[in-house]
């Protein structure tokens, strides 16, 4: 999927988007930073920011966010163009 002018790719873990119906795996939204990308798609999906945030606001230990292979913050810019992948943590025994 490529990204026109301005936006992201954005691939979210299925077990994130199974919590929002309609909600695809991949998704493009406007370049800016991880908190906005967030905020995108909470007003595309209420109640997002809530599963992927905490309060604080961080990004929750049990998910991540990489931009380009690289793990990110809220604060990370976002490229346009960029891929964004929003991912559950594993743990296991």
């Amino acid at each position: 999927m490529k990204a026109n002018a301005g936006e992201v790719n954005v691939t979210l873990a299925a077990p994130l988007a199974d919590l929002f119906p309609g909600a695809p795996r991949r998704t493009r939204v406007v370049a800016g930073n991880v908190d906005h990308m967030v905020d995108a798609l909470d007003e595309k999906w209420p109640g997002m920011r809530d599963r992927i945030c905490d309060t604080t606001p961080k990004i929750r230990k049990h998910m991540n966010i990489f931009v380009e292979g690289e793990r990110a913050t809220l604060e990370t810019p976002l490229a346009p163009g960029a891929d964004v992948y929003v991912l559950t943590a594993i743990s296991g025994g």
